[in-house]
């Protein structure tokens, strides 16, 4: 493509010294203990802080009242996480947001890209969030999180796979912000134990989406709002581009799969990009082609759209799960755990926002 060369498309924005420095100063907060619980059981903990400096934990471990099992605290994140899951379903999103974690960042864009959309699928301006406990479920590289957090929030940004080592570094500058890793189908928290939580564009990546909704509901507490945004399914989702090759894609190994996309993207980028733009032409493009790009995105220049378009192929086809919902399969789940109201913003796809 034009104006983009081969490092560009690498998508490296960020110097490498910047890694160490980050995490050796990153810690957790003590307050958060206030918050946490163990999965699954719920049962408080108890922390053991190794090294740890005004407050913040940097190494250490959580120990269960209960069960006696023992969460390391490493780099300043509490783990719920074993080493053995750590290349878990998420495998494929800690690749994608460590290697590209700069590319949705309204800080390093320059732009207001993020912010929008946290607006628009939100709806909660900066006098709510202001001093309250704010769950990003699901934060992958923190481009909603680092939003949150520019707000006054006591953010915690919640993630299973490696990307919370990415986020650690996104959210380093807030000092009422916080990373933990763990599943969305069994949050670590105390049930209530946020006044607002959102989930944009993640339950549909689990293996139980139903789940991941309600998991994040129990996070809020009562009169607490929370917002979802999540592919929404229609008779004829499973014949798009994305889902007829991604009984391939997905069993590539990734680095394979990333080197693909990379060594394709010059020619077909520029080639979406103009028929993306056609009258009705453009609509069944979009729904045949599996290349995201977003061509009405005016926020963006072409090179970011460029690289975005790297990113978000690559995150079309390397998940293991992708599973759309209907807005009335997640309206059921609100009718069972006690959301108190809600209101869909859009059905395709599925935007709602409410309260307990």
């Amino acid at each position: 493509m034009h104006g983009v060369s081969g490092t560009q498309r690498r998508v490296s924005l960020f110097p490498p010294t910047l890694d160490a420095a980050v995490l050796r100063d990153a810690g957790m907060r003590e307050e958060l203990m206030e918050r946490l619980a163990e999965p699954q059981t719920g049962s408080p903990l108890r922390l053991r802080a190794t090294r740890s400096l005004g407050g913040r934990v940097e190494e250490g471990s959580l120990v269960s009242e209960t069960t006696g099992r023992i969460y390391p605290i490493l780099r300043g994140i509490p783990r719920f996480v074993s080493p053995k899951d750590n290349d878990n379903y998420t495998g494929s999103f800690g690749r994608q947001w460590n290697l590209f974690r700069g590319v949705q960042l309204d800080s390093a864009t320059e732009r207001g890209y993020s912010r929008g959309r946290f607006d628009d699928e939100t709806r909660w301006t900066a006098a709510d969030l202001d001093g309250k406990w704010v769950l990003d479920a699901g934060c992958g590289a923190g481009r909603f999180a680092e939003v949150a957090a520019s707000r006054g929030a006591n953010l915690v940004a919640l993630d299973y796979s490696s990307a919370v080592e990415a986020v650690a570094k996104t959210l380093f500058s807030f000092p009422r912000a916080d990373v933990v890793q763990g599943d969305l189908l069994s949050p670590p928290f105390r049930p209530g134990a946020f006044d607002f939580a959102y989930c944009i564009g993640v339950a549909q990546h689990t293996p139980d989406p139903a789940a991941a909704v309600r998991g994040v509901l129990s996070c809020v507490r009562r009169d607490g709002r929370f917002s979802f945004t999540i592919y929404a399914r229609q008779p004829w989702t499973r014949f798009s581009g994305k889902y007829l090759v991604r009984p391939l894609t997905r069993r590539l190994p990734q680095p394979t799969l990333l080197r693909a996309i990379e060594r394709v993207m010059p020619a077909l980028f520029p080639l979406a990009d103009r028929l993306f733009r056609m009258p009705r032409v453009g609509r069944l493009a979009r729904y045949l082609l599996p290349i995201a790009t977003y061509v009405h995105t005016d926020e963006l220049t072409r090179d970011q759209r460029y690289r975005e378009a790297v990113l978000d192929t690559f995150d079309a086809l390397a998940p293991r799960y992708d599973t759309p919902m209907t807005w009335r399969e997640v309206e059921d789940i609100f009718h069972v755990t006690g959301a108190a109201n809600w209101r869909f913003q859009t059905k395709v796809p599925i935007n709602v926002v409410g309260a307990r």
